[in-house]
């Protein structure tokens, strides 16, 4: 790096799904950027990483794997938007004191969901950074699987998906079978996944499955450290 041109310090928020993974891939290809932690809002009591339901342990192991620290956003079971808000501006506040200036999204295409991040980081002066932003998701995920990248559905939005969904491996075929109306990438929230395996980690994440259950009225598949 040239000492002239320090890179830019910044945080990514991760979710340990796919979007997250393809998000921190573009930004280690740029050699103007620093990614310096990962940023995760984690449901206290469950322990789990919020909306995606995977476990804080392999959590930490992604983190491991990818050789950054992880700076956890924690919150309440039923959290309004005023408490996530107020923690999650805590968490960034600090952050830009230790001089991370910007915050990267792997979201793809919700102009209303990067407006609300845009506005939430500018209250507290700092940058959003959207890498694949605007991406076809058809090709994305085509690409992160050519990469190598290996990821699980590990929550299901039953309106828009059925939950046998939930456990499976995303491939080709899996692809396949995805009804016309559901993005490729779960971009709509159809659903979520946790990536154990792929360029970007020093080793494969281990864990075994559990059975799909349901709770809250999505389809959820535990994934279970290995010891």
């Amino acid at each position: 790096m040239d000492p002239d041109f320090p890179s830019k310090k910044v945080l990514l928020s991760w979710s340990g799904g796919k979007d997250s993974a393809m998000a921190l891939h573009a930004l280690r290809q740029r050699p103007d950027i620093a990614v310096e932690a990962l940023l995760t809002t984690i449901t206290a009591d469950y322990e789990r990483i919020s909306m995606h339901g995977v476990r804080r342990a392999l959590l930490e192991e992604q983190a491991r794997s990818l050789n950054l620290p992880l700076k956890e956003v924690r919150i309440t079971p039923g959290a309004d938007n005023a408490q996530y808000e107020a923690r999650m501006g805590a968490v960034l506040g600090e952050a830009k004191a230790h001089g991370i200036t910007a915050c990267a999204f792997g979201d793809l295409f919700l102009e209303e969901i990067r407006a609300y991040r845009d506005r939430q980081l500018a209250r507290i002066g700092m940058e959003a950074l959207y890498p694949v932003w605007g991406r076809n998701t058809r090709d994305l995920i085509h690409e992160f699987l050519a990469l190598g990248f290996q990821t699980i559905i590990v929550c299901v939005d039953p309106r828009k998906l059925s939950p046998d969904f939930a456990g499976r491996v995303i491939d080709r075929a899996l692809l396949a079978e995805l009804p016309g109306d559901v993005d490729p990438c779960g971009e709509n929230g159809e659903f979520h996944t946790f990536v154990f395996d792929g360029p970007i980690f020093r080793k494969p994440i281990a864990f075994a499955t559990g059975k799909p259950l349901e709770r809250d009225g999505f389809w959820f598949c535990d994934l279970i450290p290995h010891s």
